[in-house]
């Protein structure tokens, strides 16, 4: 079992890859509310930047290629849409300022739907109800056949 206190350590993809199911990987990565903690304010820009260079499109091509654009690496998790490239730890104004190792880490990054990102985000799993996918079984829709 994974031993750490909230907030308190840096995780990384290959301490995440020892959870086999998606929710383990969920629950290790969520962020429990962080979203609206300042990080970028009147300086977005410098994010925006940071996600249109070179070096970010050459790391998250690597970053999708390594996980086989599956959510949270899942392998049985492909992600139809848009892939987005999580900071498993978050960056701040400061880190792309200084050009921080964490930036372009490959055990910083893992690939997340978009529900996934907004999810993680938010600590909320609730969003990621709504898309979960409902097994099927013949007649589980006709209420005399049950």
């Amino acid at each position: 079992m994974l031993n750490h206190k909230m907030n308190s350590f840096i995780k990384s993809y290959s301490e995440m890859c020892l959870l086999e199911s998606f929710e383990e990987r969920f629950n290790y990565l969520k962020l429990h509310g962080q979203v609206g903690i300042d990080t970028f304010g009147f300086d977005r820009y410098m994010n925006q930047n940071f996600y249109r260079s070179a070096e970010w499109r050459q790391i998250r091509s690597y970053v999708i290629a390594r996980d086989n654009g599956c959510d949270l690496a899942v392998q049985d998790n492909p992600i139809y849409d848009t892939i987005y490239i999580h900071h498993i730890n978050p960056i701040s104004k400061e880190d792309i300022i200084n050009s921080s190792d964490k930036l372009f880490d490959p055990e910083n990054l893992v690939c997340v739907s978009m529900d996934v990102h907004n999810a993680l985000h938010y600590g909320d799993s609730s969003i990621l109800e709504k898309n979960k996918v409902v097994e099927r079984i013949p007649n589980d829709t006709c209420p005399w056949k049950k």
